[in-house]
């Protein structure tokens, strides 16, 4: 009965802190404006089995893709077994569908042990690959302190898990003569021989203790960590973008005085020059869509859309993964401040009469361009390598053109050599200057 109470209050206390910060990244993913997001359901579905259940888009670079699928189909399957584990806890039965499966329970929970081994031949070499190998695309500038040892900490708790489980299962084998036949755990099971029956109970309950804490600490760290994208993938495969990746979203205000521009009125409406300026584009992410936000905090950390920039290759200051982290990492800031409740990052014009610090009035002096420098925005060649090549159909790319926007249409800024073509367009409708009107060369033609 005290293990059970135990049981429950830890759950209680594990389950209730993560579900409160799984609310709040909700929350700051909302921060973003509203995107309506439309398609063939039937398309999107397809996304979510082949390319977040599937991993379809990891297997292009098919050595490390079956290391990866070793340790998700292994945190996948031994769901199962944490079931039973949770069964167990609550009502303190030990093994409950161990009467009721016989054989196929053995089956199962041998399957498991099987996939925790290969997770642990993954996890090995994963560790080798980003501390000793140091592959290149784990090595880049925004990958040192914090996100490399995030990529460490979830490993080291792999190892936690498989050996907690293995420590249960060998020692509960001994404990019953080998009764439950698990594949791997009797020929661990030995190593217990001579062991009092005392011992062995003490063992499998840290063993089925040290489980379950593992499970719950990687679950409260979930939230703060990359491995998120282990359950956003998920919403985020199925948002994914489903037009053609070459297709740029069009800004109406834009659209419509370029067709005035040109003559091309009909369906359109002429800008209002008497009216104040819209904004164009995203200075912040209060600006950017919740879409947007959602990719960020899906980005695995991976580094394929960085290995795959021409820029970054070429050796300029761009990184697309470090846009994405320079996202997430400002919305988990405004959050922090918008829970703070401080009415100092109200905004100037608003402190007066404001009572609460909300989204709509919060300002802190900050934007992404504090994180973004232009130079990173200016080298991007808007060429989709990036998005072609994420795993989790993560869209780099719209956050960039967003931010580019506002700086050349609302800031009225860019590179210097990018200015002349800007004044070309505006004047004479093409990109280079030209003495002569533009459609001049139609006039020589004869019907």
């Amino acid at each position: 009965m005290i293990q059970q109470i135990a049981f429950l209050l830890v759950s209680i206390a594990a389950l209730g802190f993560a579900t409160k910060q799984f609310l709040t990244i909700r929350r700051n993913i909302f921060l973003g404006k509203e995107e309506k997001i439309s398609g063939n359901s039937g398309k999107r579905w397809r996304n979510v089995f082949l390319v977040a259940f599937g991993q379809s888009k990891m297997f292009k670079r098919w050595i490390p893709a079956l290391f990866h699928f070793f340790i998700y189909a292994a945190f996948v399957i031994t769901q199962i077994e944490l079931i039973e584990i949770f069964i167990d806890g609550i009502s303190g039965v030990h093994r409950f569908f161990w009467p009721s499966l016989g054989i196929f329970y053995t089956f199962l929970i041998s399957f498991i042990e099987v996939l925790s081994v290969l997770a642990l031949i993954a996890t090995i070499i994963f560790l080798i690959r980003r501390n000793i190998l140091k592959t290149s695309r784990f090595e880049k500038p925004e990958m040192k302190g914090w996100p490399k040892r995030d990529a460490n900490i979830i490993l080291y708790l792999e190892f936690l898990l498989i050996f907690f489980i293995f420590l249960m299962n060998s020692a509960d084998m001994a404990s019953h003569n080998n009764e439950y036949g698990f594949a791997l755990s009797q020929w661990l099971s030995p190593i217990w021989a001579g062991t009092s029956d005392g011992t062995l109970h003490l063992l499998e309950r840290i063993g089925w203790w040290g489980h379950v804490l593992v499970v719950f600490a990687f679950l409260n760290y979930l939230p703060v960590s990359k491995h998120l994208h282990i359950l956003l993938a998920f919403p985020n495969t199925y948002y994914a973008k489903l037009n053609s990746r070459g297709e740029m979203e069009n800004m109406p205000e834009i659209m419509n005085e370029v067709k005035s521009m040109m003559g091309l009125t009909e369906g359109g409406e002429e800008m209002n020059m008497e009216e104040e300026l819209p904004e164009f584009g995203a200075k912040d992410i209060f600006e950017l869509s919740w879409k947007n936000v959602l990719d960020a905090y899906s980005c695995t950390e991976c580094g394929r859309c960085t290995s795959v920039c021409p820029a970054n290759i070429t050796g300029k200051k761009l990184s697309p993964r470090k846009i994405l982290m320079d996202i997430r990492d400002r919305a988990h800031e405004v959050g922090l401040k918008l829970d703070s409740g401080n009415l100092e990052y109200v905004r100037e014009d608003l402190k007066a009469e404001a009572k609460k610090l909300t989204r709509d009035n919060f300002d802190d002096g900050k934007t992404l361009f504090d994180a973004i420098s232009k130079e990173e925005l200016h080298a991007c060649t808007t060429c989709n390598a990036c998005v072609e090549a994420c795993p989790v159909l993560i869209d780099p790319l719209d956050p960039i053109l967003k931010l580019r926007r506002y700086e050349i249409l609302t800031l009225s800024e860019g590179p210097s050599d990018w200015l002349p073509m800007f004044n070309a367009i505006e004047n004479s409708g093409a990109v280079w200057s030209m003495p002569v009107e533009r459609d001049a060369w139609t006039k020589d033609l004869t019907d």
